[in-house]
């Protein structure tokens, strides 16, 4: 049996202020989560904290690009480090974050060792890039089209290993019914269920069936992006973007369990939510126990 490593990535460079003078809350994710005694409920090691830079967008404006782009390459790369030594140990890291930026420190990891797959759970796909945007900035909202060779070299490009994730090799799960990305996605053969495919499928039934994919010979595994904005404003409001139409806890829990329980799975990441909008906790109890309910035996 695999060794859980709980992992702390309190980066929050990847998003745009919640108001002048502020900066992202959802820094505190992990420590909100361990309040909730994720790690020993999950019955984990420890594995530390990796410190981001600090956030400073500096002059940045509208047309410049990534904001804090070379620190997010920076962190990225050192995340990797962390992330590459668990996986080759034959852990499975579960990485605290953070922004959905903290996804790319997982993909370059798991490149840098072989060819991998994403199942990501996400409100939205993240896939805005130069091609279809003019409103390039938080990499929180671009780092799957980042990690699938889009966007500037020198967050897509580092190492000189672009692309970290094939096309084919990711599938994305909750995104809403309306999101604009869906005809791209479809396009470019990037397998999509939205919140409305997936209540019409089952979740569970949802999840086997990309399993299917996710555990061919082809991959040397798979990684689990998890966003807390996936979840429906009703339960979980507590995130920078909180869209109507979300999964509930139950469908969730359905549908992260089977992923998550999988031998070919090689790690979880977990993001967005923000205990700055949260003051009773409720939103952070509710993600902690679908996160250990995901990995109880079923």
């Amino acid at each position: 049996m695999r060794n859980i490593v709980v992992l702390d990535a309190p980066s929050n460079l990847g998003l745009r202020p919640p108001a002048p003078g502020t900066v992202p809350g959802c820094y505190k994710l992990a420590g909100a989560l361990r309040e909730q005694r994720i790690v020993q409920r999950l019955g984990a090691l420890e594995g530390g904290v990796v410190v981001p830079p600090r956030y400073d967008r500096g002059d940045w404006k509208e047309g410049d690009g990534v904001f804090n782009a070379a620190a997010i390459a920076h962190y990225t790369r050192t995340l990797a480090d962390r992330v590459e030594r668990h996986v080759r140990a034959g852990d499975l890291p579960v990485v605290l974050g953070g922004d959905c930026s903290i996804q790319l420190g997982a993909s370059l990891a798991l490149r840098r060792i072989g060819r991998f797959g994403l199942a990501a759970v996400d409100g939205s796909a993240d896939f805005r890039h130069p091609g279809n945007s003019d409103r390039i900035g938080a990499a929180g909202g671009e780092e799957l089209a980042i990690a699938t060779g889009r966007g500037q070299e020198d967050l897509s490009d580092l190492e000189g290993l672009r692309p970290y994730l094939r096309d084919e090799d990711v599938h994305l799960f909750g995104i809403r019914d309306d999101d604009s990305d869906r005809e791209e996605l479809a396009a470019l053969g990037i397998p999509t269920t939205t919140v409305g495919e997936l209540r019409t499928r089952g979740a569970d039934a949802t999840a086997r069936a990309s399993l299917a994919a996710l555990e061919l010979p082809r991959l040397d595994g798979f990684w689990v992006h998890l966003d807390a904005d996936c979840l429906d404003p009703a339960v979980m409001p507590a995130v920078d973007s909180p869209d109507p139409g979300g999964l509930f806890p139950d469908e969730l829990l359905a549908l992260l369990g089977p992923l998550v329980r999988s031998p070919r799975c090689v790690g979880l990441n977990i993001t967005i939510y923000d205990p700055d909008l949260d003051p009773d906790g409720a939103a952070g109890a509710l993600l902690a126990d679908v996160v250990v309910g995901a990995f109880a035996q079923s």
